[in-house]
């Protein structure tokens, strides 16, 4: 049985040549002392395998095989580093173990090679180089016949050469030989060999380190295996990637059924050829975001004082989540059938080889040869399938479930997502593009004319009513419509599901011209009713809309007229009774309308609209109105006619009550004159006695009308009481109850 060992590695140290914080298989390290630093020489490990998400990732994985302990190098643009130590797997598949994981530190190349013993920092010359190595033999090879020279380096000096009119500068390297301090003229230096391998490796890291350096946007990373014998490999990770899209062909024929041709556009933006790799496409939108592994992070830690003088800090807590509002969904009503025209055959080509040609694109879909199939250079080849759960197993595992699909490629359902996956292998070269075939099969698609004033005022366009009958995952993508060997117009094809059905338009329908009119009516009282001391009013609005088309074609035209659907602002349709079809903003209606015929349809639509109005506060005019509305009910009319008698009993006495009022500002103003003119009138004079005694009897009548007066405002009071308390316990049955609460509710 073949052992499997799969390292997940979570966390890598980073900081190149150090070992990774990964997962160990056996829970045992593979001891390092007695490799070398460089270890093994790389083993090229190609893409085997790509799957392309809608969400803008790729999940790729490389197969290939090591023998022994094997180093894997990999380049991957900084961009792409974080969503790499993210997501990388490795499979050894054959019992090996994991070793180190390295990759390049983000800190800047200089500082990295001052960290070796030898710093090449600033591009330093031989003399700086072995300034640095002070105190390390080395052996120097001279110009023959000399000698090679070994000892130990002491020092470099500058010596001033030449004539005062030229001046000039040598550096000669003093070391320590056997036989003593020897000078040694750097110019004639021909060869330095450091005598301690450690300081010589330490010189030939730094030299990688500025070689990865060339091109700054990229990093690299080293896997390290451990184990015995050929074993194969895979490593799988998931970066950054261009969506992949899809582009359509919908071939019309008045002869047989349509056919719609699908191709997924691939684009290959690495630095690396993909060469017969195993490719899925997913229609999906998985959660995929990006986070901070690479840069070091350091946790903030708090400080902690003596206890003396420590004090906690308020706490704040996040609120509660409310609850969210429910959303109805609008429900679709089932279309009715349009007037059957002839259905559009199946082509036996394709397009290509000029539009309606017999070749097709690349030689057609099915049956064409695998050499005419797009791809980098050509090559799609066949490969098995067979099924998983997953997508993440699928994208891992090359064996997947067919599902029938007459094209270079199987579709199958992974759960809440959708995957293409190419049947042969595919070649795509680095920084090109791909078109890959991945539908090709027979559909529904219904001529008709779509009409709607908002998008074309006066002519509908051409259309088909588009039906999913393939039981694939339509992703959306524009539509090229080709009427026989016509080019017919484009259309754009949302997000399909299986049997789920569209309306795509590809051009105006100038053979046909439409004219709207319409307006609205003066608001009509369909309904009067009455509870605790409220009249509700009930007020139809209604509009009309009448579209009349005319048909100027030979041909027979399915007509769907599209018509603004305002259920949510209370509108009721009432004529046509129903739509063809219902959608959450539109009503479409389907109109047949035969050749050089011209037919009308009429939408009406209406909605009720309430007020409410207290029956305290209506007038006498008001109220005659409303007891002359043959919408109000006899019973309420009687009682609306009680009010009536009531409310005019009460006014009755409030003009009682404000007569005997003006009788007594009346009497006021006149004793106010007669006491000026007592002021100004002699006491002897007769006309005085007259004065008084005209102001006793004011005063007597006086009397009698603020009597009066209370009398007339308690009947007053209790007429507006009766009135009050009729009209608060007025009500027009259970409806005109509920109708009442609901109404002043709102």
């Amino acid at each position: 049985m073949r052992r499997w060992n799969r390292v997940l590695l979570l966390a890598p140290l980073t900081g190149a040549g150090l070992w990774a914080g990964g997962l160990w298989a056996g829970g045992t390290r593979p001891p390092t002392a007695a490799r070398p630093v460089e270890g093994p020489a790389a083993t090229p490990l190609p893409v085997a395998r790509v799957v392309l998400f809608t969400s803008g990732v790729g999940y790729f994985s490389r197969q290939g095989t090591v023998e022994g302990d094997a180093r894997v190098d990999l380049q991957f643009p900084e961009t792409d580093v974080n969503d790499l130590l993210k997501s990388l797997t490795v499979e050894d598949l054959n019992g090996g173990t994991l070793g180190a994981i390295s990759y390049d530190s983000q800190q800047p190349v200089d500082k990295l090679l001052s960290s070796f013993a030898i710093d090449l920092s600033g591009q330093p010359p031989l003399s700086q180089i072995l300034t640095q190595a002070r105190g390390e033999a080395v052996e120097l090879t001279l110009p023959a016949p000399a000698p090679a020279v070994t000892g130990v380096v002491v020092g470099v000096e500058e010596r001033q050469t030449g004539t005062p009119e030229k001046p000039a500068a040598t550096e000669h390297l003093t070391v320590l030989t056997a036989s003593g301090l020897q000078s040694v003229n750097l110019r004639d230096v021909q060869r330095v060999k450091f005598q301690n391998p450690r300081l010589e490796a330490e010189l030939r890291r730094a030299l990688e380190v500025l070689a990865r350096s060339h091109d700054s946007r990229k990093k690299s990373v080293s896997v390290r295996l451990a184990g015995a014998g050929k074993r194969a490999v895979r490593i799988g990770y998931v970066v950054e990637a261009p969506v992949w899209k899809t582009s359509y062909r919908l071939l019309l024929d008045k002869d047989g059924k349509p056919t719609l041709q699908g191709w997924a556009v691939v684009e290959n933006t690495t630095d690396e050829d993909w060469t017969d790799v195993t490719m899925s496409l997913v229609a999906g939108r998985p959660v995929s975001f990006r986070m901070d592994l690479y840069n070091p992070l350091f946790v903030p830690r708090p400080v902690v004082e003596p206890e003396l003088f420590a004090s906690l800090r308020p706490p704040s807590y996040d609120g509660v989540l409310g609850q969210r509002d429910k959303v109805e969904m609008a429900k679709v009503q089932p279309p009715k059938a349009p007037t059957a025209l002839p259905a559009p055959a199946n082509g036996s080509g394709g397009i290509g080889g000029g539009v309606g040609g017999g070749g097709g694109m690349g030689g057609g879909f099915a049956g064409a040869p695998p050499a005419n199939r797009p791809g980098a250079d050509g090559r799609l080849a066949g490969r098995g399938t067979a099924g998983s759960d997953s997508i993440l197993a699928h994208a891992l595992d090359p064996a997947m479930s067919s599902a029938g699909v007459q094209s270079a490629a199987t579709g199958e359902k992974l759960g809440a997502s959708f995957q293409y996956r190419i049947d042969q292998p595919v070649s795509v070269g680095r920084q090109k593009s791909a078109l890959l075939p991945i539908v090709t099969q027979p559909v529904e698609a219904e001529r008709v004319s779509v009409y709607n004033p908002a998008v074309q005022p006066k002519h509908p366009l051409l259309g088909v009513r588009f039906k999913n009958t393939t039981d694939l995952n339509l992703a959306q993508g524009p539509v090229t419509v080709f009427d026989g060997p016509a080019y017919a117009g484009d259309a754009r094809l949302p997000d399909l599901q299986p049997k789920e059905s569209r309306l795509l338009a590809f051009a105006i329908d100038l053979g046909m011209e439409v004219a709207t009119k319409g307006g609205g009516k003066e608001p009509s009282v369909t309904k009067v009713a009455a509870a605790k001391g409220l009249l509700v009013v009930t007020r139809s609005l209604s509009e009309e809309r009448t579209y009349t088309a005319v048909n100027r074609t030979p041909d027979a035209r399915t007509l769907l007229v599209e018509h603004p659907n305002r259920s949510g602002q209370g509108y009721k349709l009432v004529a046509p009774a129903k739509a063809t079809e219902e959608t959450a903003e539109l009503f479409r209606f389907a109109l047949p309308v035969a050749a050089g015929k011209t037919v009308e349809l009429t939408v009406a639509e209406e909605r009720t609209v309430s007020e409410t109005v207290s029956v305290a506060q209506l007038n006498d005019d008001t109220l005659a109105y409303y007891l002359r509305l043959a919408q109000v009910s006899p019973a309420l009319k009687a009682k609306l006619q009680k009010a009536a008698e009531l409310r005019g009993a009460w006014g009755t006495a409030q003009q009682q009550v404000g007569r005997t009022a003006t009788d007594l500002d009346r009497i006021g103003k006149d004793q106010d004159r007669i006491r000026r003119n007592l002021a100004q009138t002699p006491k002897e004079a007769e006309v005085y006695k007259t004065y008084l005694a005209k102001l006793t009897d004011q005063e007597k009548a006086i009397d009698a009308l603020t009597a009066k007066r209370g009398e007339q405002e308690a009947a007053e009071g209790a007429a507006r009481a009766a009135f009050e308390k009729y009209v608060g316990e007025l009500a027009d049955g259970e409806v005109g109850t509920a109708v009442a609460q609901s109404v002043a509710g709102q």
